[in-house]
């Protein structure tokens, strides 16, 4: 894979990522909690816990990945 197939790869899973968050953060306060009880929580909590997943290392790999490229141009 190219660098740009990765980081397009990446930025797509970040997206995801929040995205779940979102949708977790919007479960959590909804009537599905209420009406589904511990299992519209742990369904909220999932959708949190695997958007902080995809999301967290993809913007550490992003950041070195940017840093590296700003330290070549400093090169040249």
């Amino acid at each position: 894979m190219t660098d740009k197939k990765v980081i397009l790869l990446l930025k797509i899973m970040m997206i995801a990522g929040f995205s779940l968050i979102l949708i977790g953060a919007y479960l959590h306060y909804s009537d599905i909690t209420k009406t589904m009880g511990v299992k519209g929580i742990l369904l909220s909590a999932g959708c949190v816990a695997v958007g902080m997943v995809l999301s967290l290392p993809t913007k550490m790999y992003l950041t070195f990945l940017f840093m590296t490229r700003e330290n070549n141009k400093k090169k040249r």
